[in-house]
């Protein structure tokens, strides 16, 4: 079983954000960056596939060599080898399109992006990726088990949850629930030792456009200030809820 997981660069969200020129270009400097946490539910359970049956995990980004760190990790939480595809990401459209260079020179049985990163929280790259490659797609992915060529996923809809079967190959959108946080690797020493000698592989980006720019990042309007009411005053709190705060 060949399995290839998409990996996100992402800001880890204590850092302090900044924007600069003109508050068009996101300020990376003293940012931490992390692995987006979908995807790494989605690693550990490919990590998990590799130890039962025996599966090759290989791990990519589309990104400058500043993400090859979070692969390094990946490797020493137990990738067979990783990939870098030496684009900047620009947006949803071209990362899957990048993405599916890749797939289109190495055959893969499982596809696992996180449904969506924490950053951008879009949510289009795995959808687009399964389309462009015309292979199944369970996004919001809660389970999944494969018993020979088929697959049986379980997904978090409105109300509950769906239960799916089809074929390898296929794509899977992984969240929290595929594994539980408690399942996540942390990186021993041996592991990280052993991610030195492993394969990380730069690549070439293919031709691709960004459909989408952007104008101007924004952060959220800053707090205001807090009334305090006497617990006595119960008319007063009712007028500010009402007449203030518009909420009854």
């Amino acid at each position: 079983m060949n399995i290839l997981v998409c990996i996100s660069n992402v800001p880890d969200t204590t850092s302090k954000i900044n924007f600069v020129e003109n508050d068009k270009i996101f300020d990376t400097n003293g940012v931490q960056f992390i692995i987006n946490p979908n995807d790494e539910f989605g690693l550990t359970r490919a990590i998990w596939f590799q130890q039962k049956n025996q599966a090759t995990v290989t791990v990519v980004t589309v990104g400058e060599i500043s993400c090859e760190p979070i692969l390094r990790k990946c490797l020493a939480i137990g990738a067979n080898k990783a990939v870098r595809i030496d684009s900047k990401a620009l947006d949803g459209f071209s990362v899957a399109e990048q993405l599916k260079s890749l797939c289109e020179k190495e055959s893969f049985d499982i596809i696992i992006c996180g449904r969506e990163s924490i950053d951008y929280n879009g949510g289009m790259v795995p959808g687009m990726l399964a389309q462009m490659l015309e292979m199944p797609f369970v996004t919001n992915c809660i389970s999944m088990d494969v018993n020979g060529n088929e697959v049986i996923a379980k997904r978090e809809i409105d109300g509950g949850v769906e239960t799916l079967s089809c074929s390898l190959p296929i794509v899977i959108g992984a969240q929290k629930g595929l594994v539980e946080e408690s399942d996540l690797i942390i990186p021993n020493m041996r592991g990280i030792m052993q991610a030195r000698q492993k394969p990380l592989d730069v690549v070439a980006p293919a031709n691709s456009f960004s459909k989408s720019s952007v104008d101007k990042f924004e952060k959220p309007p800053a707090k205001g200030s807090v009334k305090l009411v006497d617990p006595d005053n119960i008319d007063e709190l009712i007028s500010l809820l009402h007449n203030e705060a518009k909420v009854i």
